[in-house]
């Protein structure tokens, strides 16, 4: 009898809590990047979708814990206060991390409530200005011709950059075939390709974009399993599976994630709101701006988006352990 009662009280407090939440306390997003980066913008503008889904009641914030690939403002994430007002925007180096990082002081699967998937950003390989292919294949021709003496740059370990970078290099089969020169961070990785102290590179629609569309390096191919028949500049590029890369199907996913033991009454509000949110005309324009696909599938429910965040993390565990990136 004694513990029905107390459970009793524990449904009630957690349902008083959700009845007053937000409350006059804003609810801040942790974003795990520098500001101005593609999760930045992405949260930011999430933040007024949802303020804007829940009638004005709450006030969105961003804070950026930048450093170790991310990590450190995913831990931050999972020693706050299990009561909403701490969330974490984070893209697919939440798959990534446990195969990536030998000691991670958090659990991906066990301290978080998955709340949901935000977006999808399809990748672009690209490769510097001068060089002498025009085709994917004369690309991978040239690569295969030039074993050793090419290079590959991403933005950091654990970067959307770094991931696509490995993924495609073991289903080439070059992976000793290129150097690989880190950064720190998609700037000046940019920069060095543009310049031409770089050969190669792959990366977010977001950041490669503008670089192709005025000139400055060279597209070969896209990520995603099909065409971007709806991408005014990268429509005719074709996707590397068509190249004969069977089940080749990498994009940069954004998820929304709480501490775990957040009270399921304040969860539910917060996936109503990312739903309502995600179907915002604005957010949707603001998204394709940035070469985002707004997900409306059933990741936006928090079971679908644990499982997916599982899926891939078995799909690069082996890429990573095979290519030894591991950091303490």
């Amino acid at each position: 009898m004694k513990k029905l009662v107390v459970l009793a009280l524990a449904a009630t407090a957690a349902l008083a809590h959700a009845q007053g939440f937000p409350g006059s306390k804003p609810v801040t997003f942790v974003v795990p990047f520098a500001a101005g980066g593609p999760t930045d913008r992405v949260a930011r503008d999430l933040g007024e979708a949802m303020r804007k889904a829940m009638g004005g009641q709450a006030n969105f914030v961003v804070e950026n814990v930048n450093g170790a690939g991310g990590t450190i403002g995913v831990a931050r994430v999972a020693k706050a206060s299990p009561d909403g007002h701490t969330l974490l925007v984070h893209h697919i180096g939440m798959a990534a991390a446990p195969a990536l990082y030998r000691k991670l002081s958090y659990k991906v699967q066990d301290d978080f409530e998955f709340l949901g998937m935000i977006n999808e950003v399809p990748m672009t390989l690209i490769g510097k200005p001068q060089l002498p292919a025009n085709t994917y294949r004369d690309f991978e021709n040239y690569i295969r011709a030039n074993a050793g003496k090419l290079n590959i740059a991403h933005a950091g370990l654990g970067s959307a950059s770094h991931l696509c970078g490995l993924l495609w290099q073991s289903r080439l089969g070059a992976a000793d075939a290129m150097v690989t020169i880190p950064f720190g961070g998609t700037a000046p990785a940019m920069n060095a390709l543009v310049g031409g102290q770089v050969d190669v590179m792959c990366d977010q629609t977001t950041n490669t974009t503008g670089q192709i569309e005025a000139g400055r390096v060279k597209a070969f191919a896209v990520t995603t399993a099909k065409p971007l028949s709806n991408h005014k500049l990268l429509k005719d590029y074709p996707t590397l599976q068509e190249m004969g890369m069977r089940g080749f199907d990498l994009t940069i996913w954004h998820g929304m994630y709480a501490p775990k033991g957040t009270p399921a009454p304040v969860l539910a509000q917060l996936n109503e709101a990312l739903k309502k949110a995600l179907k915002d005309p604005e957010f949707i324009k603001k998204q394709e701006g940035l070469g985002a696909i707004v997900v409306t599938d059933k990741r936006v429910e928090p079971a679908n988006h644990k499982a997916f965040v599982a899926a891939e993390t078995a799909k690069l565990k082996p890429v990573i352990e095979a290519a030894g990136k591991f950091a303490d």
